[in-house]
């Protein structure tokens, strides 16, 4: 066997010129893979064609290398990928997961260069999915191909799986979701999954879940000069938020964990757009729209917000009359007419946070990989939302979370990330394989 040390050295660092030749043909599909449905939904598969590119050479299914390839497509032209370097004791497995192949929207009118090709500036390598998450498809590509290469006679087993369809989950059952489901990642239960997409180079060991709500309101149309007869919604709904979130801070309040977690932010719930039916700047109109969202840290759990936001609606429109107005004629109640201000609340699909194990094998040899590559080791968290690794931890999988973009560009336009950063994250990924074959 091996040593831990023969390894490392075999392993060496990351081919930069094959890792940058790889990622400038899957930065070239990028416009191919934006995934907003029903506009655009992803061909993942034009990825998984340059990944095999490399890959199959060092493969059973040509004979030209140990690496284990099973290509999984649940819907045409969107498949997964599912790579295996064996080792030699079965019940011990690593696995990086989560390197997705599609990305998020981009308008080449909004940027200073073309996001669907690579473009190289020092050490900057830029494209839409450079940070987000083609990068890390390309970086993992390249490990695999070395110990494809190499052959280094591993305990371990070392499993990765390029996922379709991550960046939006209207449509189910296309990627991480579906092989779960069909028991194809059981195995990888056996160790520490490592999920690869996230930024900054640390451990991200938190992240928040997400409730998407809507607050329509309803009052009734008058003329503006006349404000006695109408039911203002404008007024009415900034009131019902202002006190929705006075309740929401009150129950669910920062939470002790966050801090030894070091959320950046606690549970919030907050407006982010306002729509109404438009009009004269004369007309007090019958109806509006506010919508925001909630981030949750993973110590509370997302049923009972769900809950309590639907207690506080009922509660405002039961006493709707106590609400604050807006002046000497502002109110939610005609009397006269028989009517009342009318609040809904609905929801869009929500997502959980989660909180990593902190005591795993995982978290600790993830630790000490970035201290060694990077320098230094300082774990985060964020109420940003990353789906599906939630369902991964509930499942039995012990989900650790880093990644090698810049989270200044994550989903932002003139996306770009660092190949010294990259680099960096091979080491880690290298110093992972050599810990856990202990």
């Amino acid at each position: 066997m091996a040593s831990t040390y023969a390894v490392k050295e075999a392993l060496g660092g990351l081919n930069k010129d094959s890792f940058v030749t790889l990622l400038s043909k899957l930065i070239g599909e990028s416009k191919h893979v934006q995934n907003n449905p029903p506009e655009l939904i992803p061909e993942e598969d034009r990825i998984v064609r340059h990944v095999l590119d490399v890959l199959l050479p060092l493969s059973t299914v040509t004979g030209g290398g140990p690496l284990i390839v099973n290509h999984v497509t649940y819907h045409p032209n969107r498949g997964n990928l599912i790579v295996e370097y064996p080792g030699t004791e079965p019940d011990k497995v690593l696995s990086f997961v989560g390197m997705h192949m599609d990305v998020v929207t981009a308008n080449p009118s909004d940027w200073d260069f073309d996001p669907f090709s690579l473009t190289i500036d020092g050490d900057k390598l830029r494209g839409r999915g450079t940070t987000d998450c083609l990068g890390h498809v390309a970086l993992i590509t390249e490990l695999m191909k070395r110990l494809g290469e190499i052959k280094p006679k591993l305990k371990t087993t070392v499993v990765a799986v390029f996922i379709a369809s991550e960046e939006n989950s209207s449509i189910t059952g296309v990627g991480v979701d579906a092989l779960v489901k069909d028991g194809l990642l059981d195995k990888l239960k056996k160790g520490p999954l490592f999920w690869i997409d996230t930024a900054d180079k640390q451990p991200c060991i938190g992240t928040g879940g997400m409730i998407p709500w809507k607050l329509h309101v309803t009052g009734k149309l008058f003329h503006s000069g006349l404000a006695h007869k109408a039911i203002n919604p404008l007024e009415l709904a900034m009131e019902a938020v202002k006190e929705m979130q006075l309740r929401f801070y009150k129950d669910f309040p920062p939470h002790p964990k966050e801090q030894v977690y070091g959320f950046a932010t606690p549970s919030t719930m907050k407006p982010t757009q306002w729509t109404y039916p438009g009009g004269g700047i004369n007309q007090i109109p019958k109806e509006c729209t506010i919508s925001g969202d909630v981030r949750l840290t993973p110590f509370y759990n997302i049923t009972d917000v769900l809950k309590k936001l639907q207690e506080y609606v009922d509660d405002l429109n039961a006493n709707i009359e106590k609400l604050d107005v807006r002046g000497p004629v502002s109110k939610y109640v005609l009397p006269d007419e028989g009517l009342s201000g009318r609040i809904t609340i609905s929801f869009d699909e929500a997502l959980s946070g989660v909180a990593c194990n902190l005591d795993s094998r995982g978290f600790h040899v993830l630790c000490k990989a970035t201290e060694e590559a990077v320098g230094h080791v300082k774990p985060y968290s964020i109420t940003g939302s990353l789906p599906l690794i939630r369902e991964l931890q509930e499942e039995g999988f012990d989900v650790q979370t880093s990644g090698y973009g810049l989270m200044a560009t994550y989903h932002a336009k003139n996306e770009y990330c660092l190949l010294s950063d990259m680099c960096q994250g091979y080491q880690v990924f290298a110093s992972i394989i050599c810990q856990l074959q202990d």
